[in-house]
């Protein structure tokens, strides 16, 4: 495998790492929200709108502190890929995900890898990912882990990488019932079995780069910077379905956005909350940094 394509890689795991915590997690402060919404979720015999229903779910959702979550994301002819593992958010992002690649061009590196499957471990200032034995003979010096710092993500992809680094430091997992708070425009749709668990399904659109100007940590120069990244990749709204159980929890959501790559759908599904979880940093001995593989493997 030649430097170009093990540079991208590289990129496109920390791509896959970046859709499975979305999956998995979401922004900080969803700020202000409209109370205008349709419909009425009726909870003990009282009428309670869809926006003070979230706000119940986001409370409960963030005290749980840990997840299991599986799910699957396509982005167009990119990717396509299932995820499984446990993350939790007591402290930012952490935990253990193993993704599959099952389709797309992203699909087709992983294979030359050798690798369809990668193990993620979450930590709170950055993941790694197992590249597996061809990588480690290739280029990893003979060492299994790449490690992505999120102040090196940050520096590498301009007001997207620090976006995505506040997301994954300050977060919690309740990003898609976030959203739709801060949109105004959900609605209740109606009672649905997910699983085999009784769940309420609410259903709203939200604008992408107004959510996002809303929860991250930038200034004005790197929102307008990151508007136009927005812009280029296509991006404008997301379509956003949660359902919800009887304990105030996320038990599903699905995402969906049109794209210039293609269509992107995320579809993730929540269990387990408050299993047990423990992350430990893969051995230095085994492990290279993403940046000094960009080094190593430089653009041709």
């Amino acid at each position: 495998m030649n430097s170009t394509t093990m540079r991208r890689v590289g990129l496109s795991i920390a791509v896959a790492a970046a859709l499975t915590g979305v999956a998995a997690c979401g922004s900080g402060d969803s700020g202000g929200s409209s109370d205008k919404a349709d419909g009425d979720k009726d909870k003990g015999g009282i009428s309670v709108s869809p926006i003070a229903a979230l706000r119940s779910v986001e409370k409960s959702t963030d005290k749980a502190d840990t997840a299991r979550i599986d799910g699957s994301t396509t982005m167009g002819t990119q990717t396509s890929m299932d995820m499984k593992g446990v993350m939790g958010w007591s402290d930012g992002i952490t935990g253990k995900m193993t993704v599959t690649f099952t389709g797309g061009t992203q699909a087709q590196q992983m294979e030359q890898l050798g690798q369809t499957k990668i193990d993620y471990r979450y930590l709170k200032n950055g993941f790694y990912a197992n590249m597996g034995d061809k990588f480690a003979a290739q280029a990893g010096g003979g060492k299994h882990w790449l490690e992505y710092d999120y102040a090196t993500l940050a520096e590498l992809s301009g007001a997207a990488g620090e976006a995505f680094q506040d997301q994954m430091q300050n977060t919690t997992p309740n990003q898609s019932v976030k959203m739709l708070l801060a949109s105004g425009d959900v609605k209740r749709v109606g009672e649905e079995k997910v699983r085999g668990t009784q769940a309420t399904h609410y259903s709203g659109t939200v604008d992408i780069a107004d959510f996002t100007a809303k929860s991250a940590d930038l200034d004005k120069g790197k929102m307008s910077e990151l508007k136009k990244q927005f812009e280029q990749a296509g991006m404008s709204t997301e379509t956003i379905d949660i359902w919800v159980n009887d304990d105030d929890l996320l038990v599903k959501k699905i995402e969906k956005a049109e794209t210039k790559n293609g269509d992107f759908s995320q579809t993730a599904y929540y269990s387990d909350y408050g299993t047990p979880l423990s992350v430990q940093k893969p051995p230095a001995s085994d492990t290279m940094s993403f940046k000094d593989l960009m080094v190593k493997q430089p653009s041709v």
